[in-house]
């Protein structure tokens, strides 16, 4: 996976570049970018699914009409760095905040404010990107877009 984390690597940096949202923030954004499109990069669970297989684990998981709303085009409903871990699991939140260089609670936290605003960012139309999109073209504008927030 070494070109798509050198691609997000690049994309975030390039969003986040010269903002407070650089450093640990930036290495989270892109985890969970990776982890969105596929990338095997944070072990099991969403991260082989990409983004079809996290809303599965969000339906398991008992909040399937939360991460419904971020698909949708209306309100993003809130969710909780609790509801993060319980659903994703320790291990994965302790994945993510390993490459963010953060502790498990703050990514957590993070977590909970960055997933709904990518995921609505990733379906702006209120449907799930066609299979073949290129979900790398839409970074830039979805990056932006969350440090306008």
């Amino acid at each position: 996976m070494g070109l798509l984390d050198s691609m997000l690597g690049s994309v975030v940096s390039q969003a986040l570049g010269g903002s407070q949202g650089g450093g640990g923030q930036a290495a989270l954004i892109q985890a969970v970018i990776g982890m969105l499109m596929g990338g095997n990069n944070q072990g099991g669970g969403a991260a082989a699914g990409g983004l079809g297989g996290l809303l599965e684990q969000f339906q398991r998981g008992g909040l399937g009409d939360v991460a419904s709303s971020w698909v949708s085009t209306g309100q993003n409903l809130p969710i909780s760095a609790d509801q993060i871990t319980n659903v994703l699991g320790s291990d994965v939140i302790g994945q993510l905040a390993r490459s963010a260089g953060m502790d498990h609670g703050t990514a957590a936290g993070q977590l909970s404010q960055l997933l709904p605003q990518l995921i609505d960012g990733l379906t702006p139309h209120g449907q799930m990107p066609q299979q073949g999109t290129d979900l790398g073209s839409m970074l830039p504008q979805i990056l932006g877009g969350l440090l306008n927030r």
